[in-house]
Formats: C-alpha cells, sequence, structure tokens
C-alpha cells in the first residue's frame, strides 16, 4: 500500500477518512435557549450604521409582534447597550447560564458592555479571545423564545466574522452601504464572503442614502448618486431599504431611545426579511 498523501481527490482508496462527513463547527444553544432564526447584520467597513440597522431590524420586527434579540458579536465597539439606554453590569444568571438583558419594549440583547463596570474601558483581547466571547454569547446566554436574533457583526471579513459565520447557525445576512464611490469594493468582499461560508445575503441596506430639504422635502444626494441599485440588480440581490439622514434618528440613539424611532423606519427591509423566512 501507498503511503497516504492525506488528499483525498487523487486517492483511490475507499478508507475511512476518505468517507468521513466534513465536522460542523456549529455551536450548541443553551439548553433553555429556543431561537428559530439567526440573521447577520454586516457592513464592508466602519462607520457605516450598522449597529443602527441591527437596533432598528430588531426593534421593526418587535413591533410586527415578532420576539426578537440582538446578540452584540462587535466585541471591540459595542454599540447596543448605548443604542438601548442599557446600564452596564447588568447581566445576571444561574447555574444554566446568563440571562439577556431586555429593553424597555422586551428586546433580549447580550453585549460585553453589559457585563462590565464600565463602558468607556478598551476590551484589548486578542482574536481568539474575542472569538470565544461570541461563542459564550450563544451557548452560554439563557436566550429562551425567539423568533428572530439579530447578530451585529464588527466590521470587514476577519476572524469574529469567520467565527460568527461557522459556528452561529446563520440563514442570512443583510449588508449595510452608504452611497460612496468605494462601495462596490466593500460590497463585494462581503457578498462573496458570505458565497464562500454558503450563507445567502437577504439584502443591503443603504444608509445616509440621501437627506430631505426641511422645506420642500426634496431628497439630496449629500455623499452623490446612490450605485445601490445597479450593484444589487448586477448581483442578483435586493435593496431592502434606504435609510436618509435624520438627526432625529441620531439624537434617539444618543439618547439610548432607539424603540422610540418612527414606525416606517426600516418598515420595507423587515417585512422583506418576513417574506423570506415565512415563504
Amino acid at each position: 500500500m501507498s503511503e497516504c498523501t492525506h488528499d483525498c481527490s487523487t486517492c483511490s482508496a475507499n478508507c475511512g477518512s476518505k468517507n468521513k462527513e466534513p465536522e460542523s463547527l456549529l455551536e450548541p444553544q443553551n439548553k433553555l435557549s429556543n431561537i428559530k432564526h439567526v440573521i447577520g447584520v454586516v457592513s464592508g467597513k466602519g462607520g457605516v450604521g450598522k449597529s443602527l440597522v441591527t437596533s432598528a431590524l430588531a426593534v421593526a420586527m418587535q413591533r410586527k409582534d415578532y420576539k426578537t434579540a440582538v446578540l452584540d458579536a462587535d466585541i471591540t465597539g459595542p454599540s447596543i447597550p448605548k443604542m438601548f439606554g442599557l446600564p452596564t453590569n447588568s447581566v445576571e444568571g444561574s447555574e444554566d447560564g446568563m440571562f439577556p438583558v431586555k429593553t424597555k419594549t422586551g428586546i433580549e440583547t447580550m453585549s460585553v458592555n453589559l457585563l462590565v463596570n464600565d463602558a468607556t474601558v478598551p476590551v484589548v483581547w486578542r482574536g481568539p479571545v474575542i472569538a470565544g466571547m461570541v461563542k459564550q454569547f450563544w451557548t452560554d446566554v439563557i436566550w429562551n423564545d425567539v423568533d428572530y436574533m439579530f447578530v451585529d457583526m464588527p466590521p470587514g471579513t476577519g476572524d469574529v466574522a469567520l467565527t460568527v459565520f461557522q459556528s452561529l447557525p446563520i440563514e442570512g445576512i443583510v449588508i449595510v452601504t452608504s452611497p460612496q464611490d468605494l462601495v462596490t469594493m466593500i460590497v463585494d468582499k462581503a457578498v462573496n464572503m458570505a458565497k464562500m461560508m454558503n450563507i445567502p445575503v437577504l439584502g443591503f441596506v443603504e444608509n445616509y442614502s440621501y437627506i430631505k430639504c426641511p422645506h420642500c422635502d426634496e431628497k439630496i444626494s449629500v455623499f452623490g448618486e446612490s450605485k445601490i441599485d445597479k450593484i444589487a440588480e448586477e448581483r442578483g440581490l435586493k435593496v431592502l431599504d434606504k435609510l436618509p439622514i435624520d438627526p432625529t434618528v441620531a439624537a434617539l440613539c444618543d439618547k439610548g431611545s432607539v424603540e422610540l424611532i418612527s414606525n416606517d423606519f426600516l418598515a420595507n427591509a423587515a417585512e422583506e426579511i418576513e417574506k423570506q423566512f415565512t415563504k
């Protein structure tokens, strides 16, 4: 018998290694959790409003009478507690795991800033430790009954994004973009990573798409004309929503009152996501 080269594609032997199914890297959810759908919210770069979209999607789906949750996987730049006005060091637990912190409207959340005493202290951890924390937010948190969990991912296509895609049962991602010349390259990075991981792209949300004139309601493209419709069409994907630059929304987020955003904010995206999961 010839020596094994460990390259099954060129080997004619019918051995155990060749017939072995690839091992799943998915982590089990907590035994007391019951999560139906997990959706990742990603961006190819920072500063495009990914955490706003994550929070607002949870709010929009909660308004449609679904039980929603937000897992804040952006360990080094957590924004979710601030968006919802949740205090630091507010997580409690039992021998079965940690309990998520509920917002005013009942959205379950977990973030590293809910575990610390001071939200301004930086998380200076290496990649494997950060990835381990994300896994713990899935395995060690008792998420109860959740219809839609939205995972706020860190920007880019690095270590934590890979951990989330491999460890959590992500059923689809929403890609957050902005109307800038770099957007095509940045979007393609996120789309191609999703393809590599065999995760469907549910569609795009374009933030900072325009601003409305307070006098005549004309839409002004502050960052240039949007290219997202063409980009989506060329890739066979959908534009879920286009969000304006709105100082009112920014003020609500700063006050921890993202749940008070008007009812039509991301309503189109929520409706489209609902359709895709209730076919």
